[in-house]
């Protein structure tokens, strides 16, 4: 039996090659005619049937079949007739080249043009001897599982929920791939036990498999039908055009709510039940979780555009000490070593005095920009700690505290929106033109209890800051005026410094200036030039307390309405020297000196009485009421305590005058002694303590101009 088998296969070999040598031997000619008759039958044939050929060589010559060309979306665009004159790559599959144009492959010999598929999304033609293949190119997923369907090359996703595209309605729609954004479905998912979620997923995919199928091929029957009518209709004006796509669009549109409203439905549906046994099985409710994906038509799930973060993760808890009150964190005390980081747009305002912070980096506010006050006091701050763009981010900052902390330099990059800045109490020790040039809008600058002096602070520090009107330099060490001050600036603060003169040229820039605080320096009334401010014109308050004065300063300023003179060594008040003001001094301060009864002259006052409304005198070496005291008639509060005064005569204070309405013998009808009428006094307040009047010696007129006796401090006195 089985010779006679091998006998059998001899024979059919003998045949074959017989039939082959024949073949060759025909005229070109006619060799010719007969592939162009086989090329034709091959198309006619293989468009109306899309089948891949067989793999088993035949015996006829074979028509070359039409290899279909997929583009990345799954849509046949172009069919082929023929591959022959094609360039394309030599197969990576083990042939070997036959004679004549033939192919030799695993073992099996391919006619010239005969096509054949090895495996699945690859087909491969026999051409002149060499195997030319073609490959089929898939989408790349993105999902975690991913499934090849049977009959197909390509993998698909098989943890896409749903769909957007209903079986009943696709056969309405185009080829044409829709916009993603048209096709965003919010879809509510329960957490399931892993049981259930596997069974909802295999039932899930195995109908989105299906309506994948149909969908492809309505989509194709679509394609045909298009392409007929294109051809018959021609092409239309650009209008009708627009007009058909806008229809489409809004039908699509339409299809699209209904199945979204379908789809929720049946998730809820889906829900209720799963909570059910949950609640049978487990006995509590697992809290719902919500996530939005987006869904092709054609099923392909897209990546989003960004990551979505974790809601739980986007605000970091404050740390222990830190309490959060409307817009504000506070987190005063906290023993904080570095910045929290906290992530709250709508925060704009931050305390975190007294910790142990030492930097701020550049990242420090990134999730705080809209702040507006930030107190930093009382920590461990260095210039080198605070990076160069870390207020950088900061559009809306208007409080900037820096007290108490360790800083040797103005930090930089500093926004341009800052009105207040205050850097007291540390070690800064240099500020050069740059320092404060962006800082235009800066109206209270405080810098006091520093090393600043007039070799360090270069003259043109100031010149940018061109809306400062408050600036504060006290506990430094300057010995003049600082130069190149703003025009802006009202109120200067000087105080606790060395400054020994004041030029004339010192505040010449400065014709705003309204309060000047010039006290524990080392001022002489003989270092302060004539015309240094007697010609300003808004200057209405100087305190030159505890310096080197040993008179009143002459040529004051004419606008002058505080003057304070406490703690010097005074022991005169030169006659006029207020004579010049006007509308004249109001609040004049001279305690702690050494005033006696020779150093107020009768016309000390002068050019004041009738605008003064406090004096004080204490702590000096007066023994009785200064003369002109009782000429004041605004005067509302007096101070004379700690002095040596034994006495208070009845007119030193107020100033009486007779009515001679009767001249005979001054008494009235009722022969009453004569009337004092007392002239209008606004005084209120008196101060006689720790001198040594005997009260009983006191005249019962000497405060009858007082509105009030309560107001009269007489106790406790000095013992002799």
């Amino acid at each position: 039996m089985q010779k006679t088998a091998l006998v059998y296969y001899l024979l059919f070999g003998c045949l074959c090659i017989i039939l082959a040598h024949d073949s060759y031997k025909m005229p070109k000619r006619a060799r010719r005619r007969m592939q162009y008759k086989g090329l034709r039958r091959g198309s006619l044939g293989n468009s109306r049937s899309n089948k891949q050929p067989q793999t088993k060589p035949p015996v006829l010559p074979t028509p070359v079949p039409r290899i279909p060309l997929i583009n990345i979306d799954g849509d046949i665009t172009e069919v082929i007739d023929s591959l022959i004159g094609l360039d394309g790559h030599e197969s990576s599959y083990s042939v070997l080249p036959g004679k004549e144009g033939r192919c030799f492959v695993n073992g099996v010999i391919m006619y010239d043009k005969a096509a054949w598929s090895p495996k699945p999304c690859v087909t491969c033609l026999c051409s002149k001897g060499k195997v030319l293949c073609d490959e089929i190119l898939c989408r790349p997923l993105t999902c975690h599982k991913i499934k090849i369907p049977e009959g197909e090359c390509c993998p698909v996703c098989t943890d896409i929920v749903l769909s957007s595209i209903s079986l009943g309605d696709a056969s309405e729609f185009s080829g044409d791939s829709p916009e993603p954004s048209d096709l965003r479905v919010t879809a509510r998912h329960k957490v399931h036990t892993p049981n259930e979620r596997d069974i909802l997923l295999k039932k899930e995919g195995q109908l989105l498999e299906r309506k994948k199928i149909i969908v492809k091929q309505n989509r194709k029957r679509k394609r045909i039908k298009s392409q007929r009518e294109r051809q018959k209709q021609g092409h239309e004006n650009a209008q009708k055009d627009e007009e058909s796509k806008k229809r489409m669009e809004e039908e699509k549109r339409r299809a699209y709510e209904e199945e979204e409203l379908r789809i929720e439905k049946e998730l809820n549906k889906k829900e209720e039940e799963s909570e059910e046994k949950e609640n049978e099985h487990e006995g509590n409710e697992d809290e719902d979780q919500e996530e939005e994906d987006i869904l092709r038509g054609d099923v392909f799930r897209m990546p989003p555009r960004f990551p979505i973060p974790d809601p739980s993760a986007e605000i970091p808890p404050l740390p222990s000490g830190c309490s959060i009150l409307d817009n504000s964190v506070s987190c005063i005390n906290a023993k904080l070593t570095q910045i929290p980081p906290i992530m709250d747009a709508q925060l704009t305002s931050i305390e975190l005095a007294g910790n142990s912070i030492t930097s701020i980096p550049d990242e420090a506010f990134n999730g705080i920009p809209n702040l507006e006050r930030i107190d930093f006091r009382k920590n461990n701050i260095t210039s080198s700690g605070i990076g160069p763009q870390a207020f950088k981010i900061l559009k809306n900052l208007q409080r900037l505290y820096l007290d108490e902390n360790a800083l040797v330099h103005i930090p930089p990059g500093l926004p341009a929106t800052l009105e207040e800045l205050k850097i007291n109490e540390n070690q800064l020790h240099a500020i050069d033109e740059y320092s404060l040039q962006d800082l235009k809008n800066l109206v209270t600058l405080e810098l006091e209890g520093n090393k600043l002096s007039e070799a360090n602070v270069s003259p043109l520090a100031f010149q940018p800051l061109k809306s400062l009107s408050y600036l504060r330099l006290g506990r430094n060490k300057f010995r003049t005026i600082p130069q190149g001050l703003p025009h802006s600036i009202e109120e200067l603060y000087l105080d606790n410094n060395q400054i020994e003169e004041i030029t004339e040229i010192c505040f010449n820039q400065t014709k705003n200036l309204n309060i000047i605080v010039l006290r524990h320096n080392k001022l002489e009334e003989s270092r302060i030039a004539p015309l240094a401010w007697i010609n300003h014109e808004n200057l209405e308050s100087i305190d030159l307390s505890y310096n080197k004065l040993y008179h009143v300063p002459s040529y004051l300023p004419k606008s002058l309405v505080h003057l304070i003179l406490i703690g010097n060594q005074i022991d005169r008040i030169p006659g006029f020297v207020f004579g010049h003001m006007k509308p004249g001094l109001e609040y004049l301060y001279l305690s702690y000196n050494k005033l006696d009864d020779h150093s107020i002259d009768p016309v000390s006052f002068y050019g004041a009485y009738h605008s003064l409304r406090e004096i004080f005198l204490d702590h000096n070496q007066l023994k009785s009421v200064p003369l002109g005291i009782a000429e004041m008639r605004s005067l509302n509060f007096l101070r004379l305590n700690n002095n040596k005064i034994r006495t208070i005569p009845p007119e030193r204070i107020c100033r009486t005058r007779l009515n001679h309405e009767d001249d005979e013998d001054n008494e009235d009808d009722d022969g009453s002694e004569e009337e004092h009428d007392y002239e209008s006094s606004q005084l209120e307040h008196l101060h006689f303590e720790y001198n040594y009047i005997n009260t009983r010696d006191i005249s019962p007129y000497a405060f009858s101009c007082v509105r009030s006796y309560s107001s009269v401090i007489l106790k406790p006195q000095k013992i002799k």
